[in-house]
């Protein structure tokens, strides 16, 4: 156990070194022609959103990479793994930073969110992003808050970008044609569907020193798996009830909704889900003909199964 945390944390310690160097090339690029004032504050601005988090999508390409070489990388393949791996963590950055806006939130990975920050102006791009969300949110429906809608959602959202971009990478690296995998996209689809659900829980029941963040999904009148499942079982004056609090900023409101979540049992309908997801999942994964591509996709459920962050 040891020797493998050794071998993450080096993994992880090289992997940050390209970020170094990615971010040099990137303020000294003659195509850009920045002020003193404005590369410093692009500086701090990738140093603030960018490295912070677990780094899991980023450091997925390069470890998934090497299981489907099957030998160490040399230099070069690192080198060349780790830079797309960036890529997918500065994609990563950018939904982050947006989402921040969006659903004004005020901490991210243990800090106050860069919108946040007294000095960063903010107001013109997010105040025009907010407007037209909420011009053509329409009228607040819980009725739309069904499963199918919540699956298309999280898929489009964290499926594709958070699990399989990243193995998609590796395949595309190691010589792979992706039109022979389509059942591993499926799976990985599916793990990040999983990944999603935790949050959305994690969200509500989770510990914020831990997931670094206060969550906001009920003040946001998010489509959470949270209000999906408590839509489904809730009885007239529950949903009565949830229709007058779901979705209300006073704080009042977020915690009589979190109580019915109690009372619902909703936490012990989601321990239930993560059981019977993780056991599908192996199942899938057990199905791949490849025994290098079962290896990728249990390192990545072992990442996330029955995590707190």
């Amino acid at each position: 156990m040891g020797e493998a945390n050794g071998k993450a944390s080096d993994l992880k310690a090289g992997f940050v070194q390209i970020y170094s160097q990615l971010k040099s090339e990137l303020l000294e690029d003659p195509a850009f022609s920045f002020t003193e004032d404005s590369r410093q504050w692009i500086d701090r601005m990738l140093d603030y959103n960018v490295p912070g988090g677990k780094l899991n999508r980023g450091i997925s390409v390069v470890d998934s990479f090497e299981i489907l070489k099957g030998s160490q990388l040399c230099h070069d393949e690192f080198f060349r793994a780790g830079v797309l791996g960036w890529c997918v963590e500065w994609l990563q950055a950018y939904f982050l930073v947006l989402d921040d806006m969006m659903d004004n939130s005020y901490t991210r990975r243990g800090q106050p969110c860069w919108f946040r920050l007294p000095e960063v102006e903010f107001q013109t791009a997010s105040g025009q992003m907010l407007d037209l969300i909420t011009t053509h949110e329409g009228k607040k429906d819980l009725s739309k808050y069904k499963m199918p809608v919540y699956n298309r959602i999280v898929q489009y959202k964290t499926a594709y970008y958070s699990f399989y971009l990243p193995v998609a990478c590796a395949l595309l690296m190691a010589g792979e044609n992706l039109d022979n995998y389509v059942d591993l996209k499926r799976v990985l689809v599916e793990m990040g569907t999983y990944f999603q659900v935790q949050d959305d829980y994690l969200d509500c029941f989770g510990d914020p020193s831990l997931i670094g963040k206060i969550g906001t999904d009920i003040e946001d009148f998010k489509c959470s798996w949270l209000i999906v499942q408590a839509l489904e079982i809730a009885d007239e004056n529950q949903l009565k009830f949830l229709e007058e609090n779901y979705g209300n900023p006073d704080p009042a409101c977020v915690a009589k909704v979190k109580s019915l979540y109690n009372d619902l049992n909703l936490q012990a309908k989601f321990s239930e889900y993560e059981r019977s997801s993780y056991e599908q999942l192996i199942s899938s994964i057990e199905a791949q003909p490849s025994k290098q591509v079962q290896e990728v996709l249990k390192s990545f459920l072992h990442k996330i199964y029955k995590r707190q962050k």
